[in-house]
């Protein structure tokens, strides 16, 4: 579905896109991670043929985004971050605006649309002016247009912004719904790390730039495992004696955290040499829980290794 190799993208001596590569298949839910400046929205502009590589390629459908731009765009649906609809149209006539645009059959357009709104809880306000509209309900009239022309391809860029918990539930719903039932390949620029972990089938993290890592948010965790907690609970008359303990293994971090240990850094192989001394220590260990690294746990190891000297630390296995 989408095919990027050594994209590159400067704006003056700025790169914005440095030399990223990756591919995405049909039906998956791909997510680009980074922070504001990462270079997410850049590459979702050359992949819509909206702006034009310094260098490198980019395929959709099979398809030169700069040589077919209007095919490309034609399969594709859209969700920028700021909504950008005619606000002084109501919601209908804003849809029946971008389904001429997209070219649906006009016998098809306001059963299409009348569903959309009703999915989106927008049905009563369809025709009050979008001016007047809150911006979720904004957020959610956006996404009814991106899906108004039932496209192959959805770009979702921060899609549950400024929506309430329910709300935004029930995107992350249609979002699966669309890949999974409806065979749409989702991709997903996001900040929202839980909802990242929850929908994504794979992720790419970024970082000014260049891509840290690519892989599902299972891989990432087993290849930053280290960057997880294991929590051991012992006597409380001897928590100090075992932060010593702990603290005399290299490259672990520990403290107390509601009257027990919170560690980090150290590998579960590792777990039953400390809990060995502890016990030879008369430490009474009344449990030990190792929490798997979540996908924040990862994105934070990996910026955190960017912003470290690269002699330091050599890039993940993981990375495509």
């Amino acid at each position: 579905m989408l095919e990027v190799a050594d994209l590159v993208k400067h704006y003056g001596p700025v790169r914005a896109v440095d030399g990223i590569s990756f591919s995405v298949k049909p039906g998956e839910v791909f997510g680009l991670l980074g922070h504001n400046g990462a270079g997410k929205t850049t590459t979702i502009r050359l992949l819509n043929g909206v702006l034009r590589p310094t260098s490198g390629t980019a395929r959709v459908f099979g398809l030169c985004p700069i040589n077919d731009g209007l095919t490309v765009r034609q399969r594709s649906g859209v969700l920028t971050e700021t909504p950008s609809l005619e606000e002084r149209l109501s919601a209908r006539q804003n849809l029946r605006y971008y389904a001429d645009l997209y070219g649906v059959e006009a016998s098809q357009v306001p059963g299409r649309f009348e569903a959309l709104l009703q999915t989106f809880e927008l049905s009563e306000v369809g025709d009050g002016r979008v001016g007047g509209f809150s911006k979720g309900m904004k957020q959610r009239l956006a996404l009814c247009r991106a899906l108004l022309h039932q496209p192959e391809l959805l770009y979702l860029d921060e899609p549950t912004a400024g929506l309430d918990p329910v709300a935004a539930r029930r995107v992350i719903a249609l979002i699966r719904e669309q890949s999974r039932v409806g065979g749409r390949t989702v991709v997903i620029c996001t900040h929202n790390l839980g909802e990242a972990e929850q929908i994504c089938d794979r992720v790419a993290v970024l970082e000014r730039g260049k891509l840290l890592a690519i892989g599902t948010p299972a891989e990432l965790a087993r290849a930053y495992q280290h960057s997880a907690k294991v929590l051991i609970e012992v006597a409380p008359e001897t928590i100090e004696q075992a932060l010593a303990c702990a603290r005399g293994f290299e490259g672990v971090e520990a403290r107390a955290e509601n009257g027990q240990l919170s560690l980090t850094g150290l590998s579960r192989q590792r777990i039953p040499e400390l809990v060995a001394a502890l016990v030879k220590l008369d430490v009474s260990v009344y449990r030990v829980e190792p929490q798997e690294a979540s996908l924040e746990d990862v994105y934070f190891a990996l910026h955190q290794r960017a912003d470290q000297p690269p002699q330091a630390h050599p890039a993940p296995e993981v990375k495509a």
